[in-house]
Order: structure tokens, then sequence, then C-alpha cells
């Protein structure tokens, strides 16, 4: 009962922190130093729920989600369901699989942390990325509605696609704070930091290349 009172403390104060990355990053990510089972374990649900997140406001923006509401046995209830469930496979694929990419390009500029580490500061790092989902998605369905899930919508023109756009600074404040997360937990130059999360990026886009290369093949 006591371990599991703190844990379930452990949460709260992750909880919190996720919050707290957004304006003090660096005593989240220093947080992060410790990779403890007992530390590990009390971030988990915490990074887990914010891949989650992630994965739902990312894949809103996909060309997939643009075009759901071609097919008319889709309406806006099972669009909602979509994204949900595709968000988090979408979320947890990436956490995994660029984690992975991330882990080893770190290892390669010396780091000597975890793969579980090095995937709980990806998942802090995509808090802003989680935020676009309660902040930046709803007034974006508030404005255009069905149009956002449907080829040729009003959100493809004009005004609609510089707020589309607006999805992206999301993305680079996530790697922002990818790089700080990087710079801090490691005690490395913002150079050392930035060349770690480039060099993921890099294999991680190729990757990316090579499977739609096949897909489009296939």
């Amino acid at each position: 009962m006591v371990a599991r009172a703190e844990t379930t403390g452990g949460d709260k104060v992750w909880f919190l922190r996720a919050l707290l990355v957004l304006q003090a990053p660096r005593s989240v990510f220093g947080a992060l130093r410790d990779d403890s089972d007992e530390a590990a374990e009390a971030r988990q649900d915490v990074a887990g729920a914010l891949v989650w997140l992630a994965g739902i406001a990312a894949v809103l923006a996909t060309t997939v989600a643009s075009g759901l509401l071609d097919d008319v046995e889709m309406d806006g209830s099972l669009v909602a369901v979509w994204a949900f469930l595709a968000g988090g496979l979408y979320g947890f694929t990436l956490y995994y699989v660029v984690g992975k990419v991330f882990h080893v390009a770190l290892r390669r500029l010396g780091s000597r942390g975890s793969f579980r580490r090095a995937r709980h500061v990806l998942a802090f790092a995509a808090t802003p990325i989680a935020l676009a989902l309660v902040v930046y998605w709803p007034v974006r369905i508030a404005i255009y509605g069905g149009d956002l899930f449907r080829s040729g919508g009003a959100d493809g023109r004009g005004g609609g696609i510089v707020l589309a756009g607006l999805f992206y600074a999301f993305v680079v404040w996530a790697f922002a704070l990818l790089i700080v997360g990087v710079r801090t937990v490691h005690g490395w130059s913002w150079r050392r930091s930035l060349a770690g999360v480039a060099f993921a990026s890099v294999i991680a886009a190729g990757l990316a290349l090579a499977v739609s290369v096949l897909y489009a093949f296939g």
C-alpha cells in the first residue's frame, strides 16, 4: 500500500512537470537524469499520456485525416474514434522507433544513457505537440468544422493554409525542447546536443522515406 501511494504521488509530480516543461524545461529534464526503476516507473504513465496526445495531434495534421469525410459512411463521431485510436498507434510507434533511433544517435556521440531514458526525454519534449491538441485543434475545428476532414474544403484556401501552417510552430517548439533536454540530461554543449538531435532526425527521416518508397511500390 505504501509503495502504491508513493507511485501515485510520483505520477502527480510528473503530471505537474509535464506542464512545467513548457516554462522551465531545464528543471524537468534535470529530473530525468535519475533513471532508476522507481523514478522511471513514476513518470512512465505521464510519458505515455503525452505520447498518445501528441500522436492524436499529429495524425490530425496528416493527409489521411484531411479526406476522412470524403467517405459518406464517416461522420464526426467516427472521425473522433479514428483520431483517438490512430493517434495512439501513431504516437507509440514513433515513441519506440524514433526513440530507438534517438538513443542510438546519442550513443554514437558518447551518451551512456538507457533506451528508456531516451524515450522519456523524447516524450516530455513532445509536450508542445500534445498541447496543440487542446489549444490549436479546437480553434481550427471551430472555424472550419467538417471541412478540415474533407478534400477541397475551405480550410485549404487563403487564411486556412496559414492557420494550418501554425501547427508546425508546435513541432519546432518540440524540437527546441528536445535539444534543451539532451543538453540538460547529458551535460553537453549546445553544439553537441544539436548534433545529436540532427543526427537522429536525419536517420528517422531516411527510414520514413524508405518506408514510403516501399509502400508506393508495394
